[in-house]
């Protein structure tokens, strides 16, 4: 990524630099995976601000390797006012042994990142609290089934995708225009 865009586009979008590379990074490894996805960045950071404030979430931050500061992890999906899912990983990923929760800086459901869970920083390790992990998975789990983010169906069928909520799906779409 050109560091004088880099710079510029976080001034002006607010978001961190260190988040933002990883977005377009991903959108980049995204597109050359699946290219009729043509998912853009601003989709990939609009989905990280809404699920962690682009890994800010609870006064976090995210390290120079793009790791989250502290662990981000979502409350219990018990059916009190979330879906109930039972814990599909032991509590290897969320610490709950009892019910599932998302996870890392796009908040991934264990059993989600089981599916989906990638390595973009080429350490070996899919790490759902890796930024750079975290907005690579995101991208490719919109993108996948052979989606096209560049229609307002298939960006919207995508976007339902990973949240099936009408006010997540405004909430992302203004973010996405915005940025």
């Amino acid at each position: 990524v050109d560091p004088g865009w880099l710079a510029r586009t976080a001034a002006q979008t607010g978001i961190p630099v260190r988040a933002l590379r990883a977005y377009v990074a991903a959108a980049g490894m995204a597109d050359a995976a699946a290219p009729a996805c043509g998912i853009g960045w601003n989709t990939v950071a609009a989905v990280g601000f809404v699920e962690s404030v682009h890994g800010a979430l609870g006064g976090g931050r995210l390290t120079a390797s793009g790791e989250v500061s502290g662990p981000i992890v979502g409350p219990g999906l018990n059916g009190d006012g979330f879906a109930a899912i039972a814990d599909t990983d032991g509590g290897a990923l969320d610490g709950d042994a009892r019910w599932d929760r998302a996870v890392g800086p796009m908040q991934f459901i264990p059993a989600t990142w089981e599916l989906a869970g990638r390595d973009a920083n080429g350490d070996g390790v899919a790490d759902p609290h890796n930024m750079d992990d975290a907005a690579l998975s995101a991208a490719g789990y919109l993108c996948a089934g052979g989606r096209d983010l560049t229609t307002a169906q298939g960006w919207s069928d995508a976007v339902w995708s990973y949240n099936q909520s009408e006010a997540y799906l405004g909430q992302v779409g203004d973010k996405a225009v915005e940025y």
